[in-house]
């Protein structure tokens, strides 16, 4: 993989407050500067802000531009391949450079494109999905990593599960032998994927109150929750609520072994995310709830006194050992 384009991102400090004219127009520029060295420069900043399916990012041109045989390498310097559909760079209403993609998954292309390497969160569950992005954006390497891990990670849960084939032999002897004749590749050094389960507490908390019939007639018609709210270890909510986690509040996003309690999730039923902590092994182990009305607080737009009066909040502690 070619390890970045140089001219691209010099020429483009000079030129950081130009933009595309018109898509049109760059995409006719990037096609007839065939090997011109300033084209990247003269349609984009160096210091790239991107909106990738509402998550924002911020990178530099040149690591746009590392792999210049992938889409975001074409799309970032104009140089299109022969017979390579060309893809407009477009622009949301905050001038951010716009990609209809997963923008959580996003994540995890950047930072090979960065690193030149896959780390993934431990007990990670969406490699079909992961493997959907590299193709969309056309990074060999990435996928031939991701394909190689895979492989070897089912390859060693499906031998967790099978005995010894002798008394004398261990698991892990049985596991080495394995291995060494070829018959379970051995995952690759530049992906960390973490198999066993880990323990630990995660906590779930709403808002919520009770939407009443005009006029402030007594029957209660349905709860009503604003936002269901998660706390706990980065990479086991990760694992447990997957892509419906939010994590647009995060201001740290990236790491995994660190405590967030500013997650919430993309729905609001809050059965379904007990649902999904079960099936993740977790149960209940402690629960708190409070009202939070107030007499002299202002009603919210919407909402009427009588739903004002039945606000609360409660909180879930859920384990897995």
């Amino acid at each position: 993989m070619a390890t970045g384009n140089g001219n691209g991102g010099t020429s483009a400090g000079s030129t950081s407050g130009s933009g595309l004219g018109s898509l049109a127009g760059s995409a006719n520029v990037g096609t007839s500067s065939g090997n011109s060295s300033s084209g990247a420069g003269l349609l984009f900043p160096s210091i790239v802000e991107l909106n990738v399916g509402g998550v924002h990012y911020t990178t530099t041109l040149s690591t746009l531009t590392r792999d210049p045989d992938s889409l975001l390498g074409q799309m970032f310097t104009g140089r299109w391949r022969p017979g390579q559909v060309q893809q407009p760079v477009l622009r949301d209403s905050k001038g951010k450079y716009f990609i209809d993609r997963d923008g959580v998954l996003f994540r995890y292309t950047l930072d090979f494109l960065r690193n030149q390497k896959l780390t993934l969160p431990e007990n990670f569950h969406e490699c079909e999905r992961l493997k959907q992005e590299a193709d969309y954006f056309q990074m060999a390497e990435m996928r031939t990593t991701l394909l190689a891990a895979t492989s070897a990670a089912n390859a060693l849960a499906r031998l967790a599960i099978q005995q010894p084939t002798s008394s004398d032999m261990s698991a892990d002897e049985n596991e080495q032998d394995l291995i060494a004749a070829g018959d379970i590749p051995s995952p690759p050094a530049e992906l960390a994927v973490a198999l066993p389960r880990s323990s630990g507490y995660i906590t779930v908390g709403y808002r919520g109150t009770f939407a009443f019939g005009r006029d402030g007639l007594a029957d209660v018609k349905f709860r009503k929750l604003s936002r269901i709210l998660v706390c706990g270890r980065v990479a086991l909510c990760r694992e447990v609520f997957g892509e419906t986690l939010n994590e647009s509040r995060d201001p740290d996003r990236g790491a995994t072994d660190r405590y967030s309690c500013r997650f919430f999730l993309k729905h609001t039923f809050l059965e379904q995310a007990f649902d999904m902590l079960q099936e993740a092994g977790f149960q209940c182990v402690a629960s708190c709830g409070s009202g939070t009305a107030s007499a002299g607080t202002d009603i919210k737009p919407g909402m009427d006194s009588e739903e004002n009066r039945w606000n609360h909040y409660n909180e879930f502690v859920f384990v897995r050992r």
